[in-house]
C-alpha cells in the first residue's frame, strides 16, 4: 500500500472537498482524508498510479500542484 499526501490548488470551501472525495472514491482508493487545499490517499499502487490521482483531482476542477 503507498500512502500519498497531495496539495490541491484552487479549493475553498466543503463542497470542494466532497467534489475531490467523490473522484478519488469512483478511482478506487483504499482509503483518503481530504481537507481544503490537500488530500492524503492509501493507494495499491499496481492497480492506481500517480497519475490516476492527479487526473481524478483534475476531473473534479482542480490541480495537484508539486
Amino acid at each position: 500500500m503507498t500512502e500519498r499526501t497531495i496539495k490541491i490548488e484552487g479549493m475553498n470551501c466543503n463542497h470542494c472537498v466532497k467534489a475531490v472525495e467523490v473522484e478519488l472514491e469512483e478511482l478506487g482508493v483504499e482509503s483518503f482524508d481530504v481537507s481544503i487545499g490537500s488530500a492524503s490517499v492509501k493507494y495499491d499502487k499496481t492497480k492506481i498510479s500517480d497519475d490516476d490521482i492527479n487526473k481524478a483531482v483534475d476531473e473534479a476542477g482542480f490541480k495537484v500542484v508539486a
